[in-house]
């Protein structure tokens, strides 16, 4: 399933406060967006314990419980697990993972919470989770039937929030400040073939690996953060965050050439360093620039007649790379009236990017 609006971290916890108490809800998403985490979250805001099912690894039995013979008669225990007094969250991951019978098995839990006689403690809840077919991840068809049962909502990683979360969580300072200057790399959908990618789990992994190894404490080899970086997140993002930890003494080095107290790397050892300085660039520009220029006061166009200087001296140092920023990249494209701006100014630089620009 993919759905056509997508929630933030945020805007789910409002979600699960207010309809999960009444209905059962499932939450789609792409592995490592934060899912778990997000219903552990909500069960401390309605101060219930949380008690979690992976659906991939559970057989109908361990629904349903085993039967035994009371009275002439058999009977189904449920699991200790989910046979509690108390009210509580009964959090199915990866629901969509589990084989049909598990599903049916779910069919009385999800609807009318309760597994044959035994019902679940007035004022529990139940949230499933899984992930959707394009995540390259184990699922399975829900049935029809199931999906009627649930409120369905879709979780999108934001950075804001993540980075707010970040600051208050002892994430490795060097993923917060490599995520605030590249926000767009918080989250790379799963690639086709087997390799890391970079979701919330995965930057989260890489901060833990970066403590223990103690980085910006003492001195760690470029081969390690080779190894931890190509371990966790997307190969283009690691070869940027290598980028990034290499220019760690000037962390401020985009805003000095800005303000022109500093000068673009030009040297050959340095390529890795400039190409990182040029994405960040790109991506501020993206995200500062307004579409329109009617909303441009006098320090946003004091900002573009220095930018268009620095297009230009990023030009003479290695034209690729300065064509890069301008470029459009899928939907991420700059303003059409500051595209304008550089055609009118630097006609050769935009000429292949204007190419594909209108041809799109």
């Amino acid at each position: 399933m993919n759905l056509p609006i997508t929630v933030t971290q945020n805007d789910l916890l409002e979600i699960l406060l207010n309809v999960a108490l009444v209905r059962p809800v499932f939450i789609w998403g792409a592995p490592g967006i934060g899912k778990s985490a997000l219903v552990e979250q909500f069960s401390k805001e309605i101060g219930m314990p949380c008690v979690s099912l992976l659906g991939s690894q559970l057989a109908p039995e361990d629904i349903i419980g085993i039967p035994q013979i009371q009275n002439d008669v058999s009977t189904f225990l449920p699991p200790k697990m989910i046979a509690r007094k108390e009210p509580y969250v009964l959090f199915l991951d990866e629901l969509n993972a589990c084989s049909q019978e598990v599903q049916k098995a779910f069919y009385s839990l999800i609807h009318e919470r309760r597994i044959g006689e035994y019902h679940l403690p007035e004022g529990s809840v139940v949230i499933g989770a899984g992930n959707r077919t394009q995540d390259s991840a184990i699922v399975k068809t829900m049935s029809s039937a199931l999906i009627n049962r649930m409120f369905h909502v879709q979780l999108k990683a934001d950075t804001k929030q993540w980075l707010k979360w970040a600051n208050n969580s002892g994430i490795h300072a060097w993923v917060i400040d490599y995520l605030t200057q590249r926000p767009d790399h918080l989250f790379s959908e799963p690639p086709k073939t087997e390799e890391p990618y970079s979701t919330p789990r995965s930057w989260h992994m890489l901060s833990d690996a970066l403590t223990e190894y103690g980085a910006g404490k003492r001195e760690i080899s470029q081969e390690i953060l080779r190894v931890l970086t190509y371990g966790t997140i997307s190969p283009s993002h690691a070869s940027m965050f290598l980028a990034y930890t290499k220019q760690l003494k000037n962390t401020h080095l985009l805003d000095d050439i800005i303000a022109q107290k500093a000068k673009w790397p030009s040297k050959p050892e340095e390529r890795d360093i400039l190409y990182f300085l040029a994405q960040s660039f790109r991506a501020k520009l993206l995200r500062e620039l307004p579409e329109n220029k009617q909303s441009t006061g006098g320090n946003i166009l004091s900002f573009v007649y220095r930018v268009k200087t620095m297009i230009k001296e990023l030009a003479t140092i290695n034209f690729e790379i300065a064509q890069m920023v301008v470029s459009a990249n899928g939907d991420e494209v700059l303003p059409d009236w500051f595209m304008v701006e550089i055609i009118r100014d630097l006609p050769r630089l935009v000429n292949q990017s204007a190419e594909k620009r209108y041809h799109a």
